[in-house]
């Protein structure tokens, strides 16, 4: 049974005043309502060491967005998995579609960080999607496809149990849009599917698959009913309590 894994990416908001005062109202308002998911935060690099600060002893990860692909170095303005360790935090966002296309991110560059993130022991959660034209164009299977296996080279199979996968159609990302429940869940079935015959059916049916693209509290029951769903990655409604509380009570 695959526990649900709701995630919250807060992108390039939340000071760390700011950020420590949302995530102590956060831990309290999940306790209260008994919330009873797997559940992450991902705040900004600077605001991380006041959010771990606030929610110590809660169990909700604090996880960083992103992470450079070495350990050290003169890499300017660059964080490293051994900076985040130090910190205490364990789990890295990457791939991300605003990280890929702002950013020019390859497939090769993102690989090159799962792989450093595994050998310093950290959890990862990794982003895939399809454009609205490569969609539209057919081509969403061939995407997933060059995605997963681009960055997931060479992670061997004993490693994918610190992977999460989270399927982003970057057209819903941030404008409202949703993938209808059926479309998401199709998606989510083909990325089981092609880590079945990557890895073995037995690796894929563990494999927790995030949905994230405008997921808020009037969709979020009717995606996690689907069967391929098992969490979400969360933009905008994780910034406020009242939006995210529904969001990660969706099973109460």
């Amino acid at each position: 049974m695959r526990k649900p894994y709701i995630a919250g990416n807060w992108k390039m908001n939340m000071t760390p005043s700011a950020g420590a005062a949302f995530a102590s109202d956060l831990a309290r308002a999940a306790k209260e309502a008994g919330c009873d998911v797997k559940m992450m935060i991902a705040p900004p690099f600077v605001t991380i060491p006041a959010v771990l600060e606030a929610v110590k002893g809660t169990g909700i990860i604090v996880a960083a967005q992103n992470m450079n692909d070495h350990k050290s170095g003169a890499y300017t303005g660059e964080v490293s998995p051994e900076m985040l360790k130090d910190l205490g935090v364990n789990t890295v966002i990457l791939g991300h579609s605003e990280r890929r296309s702002y950013y020019g991110e390859s497939d090769e560059f993102i690989n090159r960080k799962v792989l450093l993130a595994i050998e310093e022991g950290m959890d990862v959660v990794l982003c895939v999607g399809e454009t609205l034209e490569e969609r539209e164009s057919g081509r969403l299977e061939a995407v997933l496809s060059s995605q997963l296996e681009g960055d997931l080279k060479d992670v061997k199979a004993s490693d994918m149990a610190r992977i999460t996968i989270a399927y982003e159609p970057v057209w819903a990302i941030g404008t409202g849009k949703t993938a209808t429940p059926e479309d998401a869940d199709s998606a989510h079935a083909f990325i089981r599917g092609r880590i079945a015959e990557m890895y073995s059916s037995d690796i894929a049916q563990n494999l927790i698959i995030q949905y994230g693209g405008s997921v808020n509290a009037s969709n979020v029951k009717a995606l996690m009913a689907k069967e391929n769903i098992d969490g979400a990655l969360v933009g905008g409604a994780s910034l406020s309590v009242e939006k995210f509380l529904p969001i990660i009570t969706f099973n109460k």
